[in-house]
């Protein structure tokens, strides 16, 4: 059995430095465990170029769901020449539900974090970042303030950090509690104190994104990779993934639902969802088996037991029919009926729409009407092949952004693997239709 605790530097960059009381790690222990060293090195001894390449050749992807390339991301900042002020925003608004690695990060490592935010602020040109933080995270706030205040005062914010020419300013936002904040435009939007709904792409954030200037949005798991990248070098982080990956680097991954043991753990890519259900979580509660699972949150697609040994990376769970998103994995057990789960998670995303498509703001509540119907045993004949043109219709490139495509992502697959769930919400239907026409022939 694998203990969260037996870890080193060269394999689990990322939680290495983490205490067993789980308390977080403030500035002097960090420090004494090499904390500032790859901001150091990053500042005082490479140029903002050399870190985009080694950034880009170690092929480092954001850990925010998309698992677009960092390095391109970064270079995409650097082709735009006409500003020279750019800005740095960190996307911790984690509401992705089943989804709570960034936050596990925050409160167990903040420094880890902005260390990142500095060696990537000196690489693209920035000298003022944003942190926009989940309104609900009100422990990580207090967390990432105080560690702003301890990096304040040893001079790594404000003028010439590690006596160089590099200027440093970091903020803290707290947004107001908007699922749609984690799409990088709407988040802008609602960093400028605009109403949250995404934007036109192109022009792409890199060139015309916060207060119109060229802007890099990331992931928290994605700057926590960096001062490891920059200590240890490419090869290495390149040989800590699976062979069976492409991926590179490691990442955390985790189970809930009803498991033994729920958590979340750092892996390497191409560790497989067997191993990490059975291994680390311990495998299913005693009376309950797997019936599905999603490899990276709600809006990815449900995978069965057949799927549990593909190895979780981007393409390969792409190539099983899902996304491989945050790589939080729920487990779904023999118990849940699919309709209902689905009605559940369509709610939400019906709730959590910004309104300013039609096939998103009118389409999802036309879902959960319908799902609430086949859940209660009164749908009618009709309404699953309509959900399937549901499907098309908010389906990639129908809508404004990416959230209904999301969001339907579920219940596509629901209705592939558990059509019979579906159909057996239209009893009712039938049951009426036979006794009617009984009452006909008797009479």
């Amino acid at each position: 059995m694998s203990n969260i605790y037996n870890l080193n530097v060269e394999n689990n960059p990322l939680m290495w430095r983490m205490r067993r009381d789980k308390k977080p790690v403030w500035l002097r222990e960090y420090q004494d465990k090499n904390g500032y060293k790859a901001a150091h090195k990053a500042i005082t001894c490479m140029s903002p170029k050399e870190i985009v390449e080694l950034v880009s050749n170690s092929g480092l992807r954001g850990r925010g769901g998309g698992g677009f390339f960092t390095g391109i991301k970064w270079s995409m900042m650097w082709k735009n020449k006409l500003s020279c002020s750019r800005y740095l925003v960190c996307n911790a608004d984690e509401m992705e539900p089943g989804t709570y690695k960034d936050r596990f990060l925050m409160e167990r490592l903040p420094h880890l974090l902005l260390e990142g935010m500095l060696i990537a602020s000196y690489a693209l040109g920035v000298s003022r970042a944003y942190i926009f933080l989940r309104y609900e995270y009100m422990l990580v706030a207090e967390y990432l303030n105080r560690a702003i205040s301890e990096i304040k005062s040893i001079g790594l914010i404000g003028k010439n950090i590690f006596n160089s020419e590099f200027d440093f300013e970091l903020f803290l936002h707290t947004g107001a509690g908007r699922y749609i904040c984690g799409e990088e435009t709407a988040l802008i939007n609602a960093l400028e104190g605009r109403r949250a709904v995404p934007r036109f792409k192109p022009p792409f954030p890199s060139h015309v994104g916060l207060w119109g200037k060229p802007t890099c949005v990331n992931n928290v798991e994605t700057l926590c990779n960096i001062p490891g990248i920059i200590e240890h070098g490419v090869t290495w982080y390149k040989n800590i993934s699976a062979k069976k990956s492409n991926d590179s680097g490691t990442k955390l991954m985790g189970f809930s639902g009803k498991v033994k043991n729920p958590g979340v753990w750092e892996l390497p890519f191409g560790t497989t969802a067997r191993e990490i259900l059975e291994d680390y979580a311990q495998g299913m509660c005693t009376g309950f088996t797997l019936k599905a699972w999603q490899p990276g949150g709600a809006s990815t697609d449900f995978l069965t037991q057949d799927h549990l040994d593909v190895p979780m990376d981007f393409e390969n769970i792409a190539a099983s029919g899902s996304r491989f998103g945050t790589g939080m994995a729920i487990a779904i057990d023999n118990t849940v009926n699919m309709v209902s789960l689905v009605r559940n998670l369509e709610e939400f995303f019906s709730r959590e729409s910004c309104g300013w498509c039609t096939p998103c703001r009118d389409g999802l509540p036309w879902i959960v009407k319908l799902l609430i119907s086949l859940e209660n045993k009164d749908g009618r004949p009709g309404d699953i092949e309509l959900l399937d043109k549901l499907c098309r219709t908010l389906g990639p490139g129908r809508t404004f952004c990416a959230h209904a495509p999301g969001a339907i992502e579920p219940l596509k697959s629901a209705l592939r693997y558990f059509r019979n769930e579906f159909e057996s919400g239209i009893y009712k239907f039938y049951q009426q239709e036979t006794n009617y026409i009984r009452c006909v022939q008797i009479h």
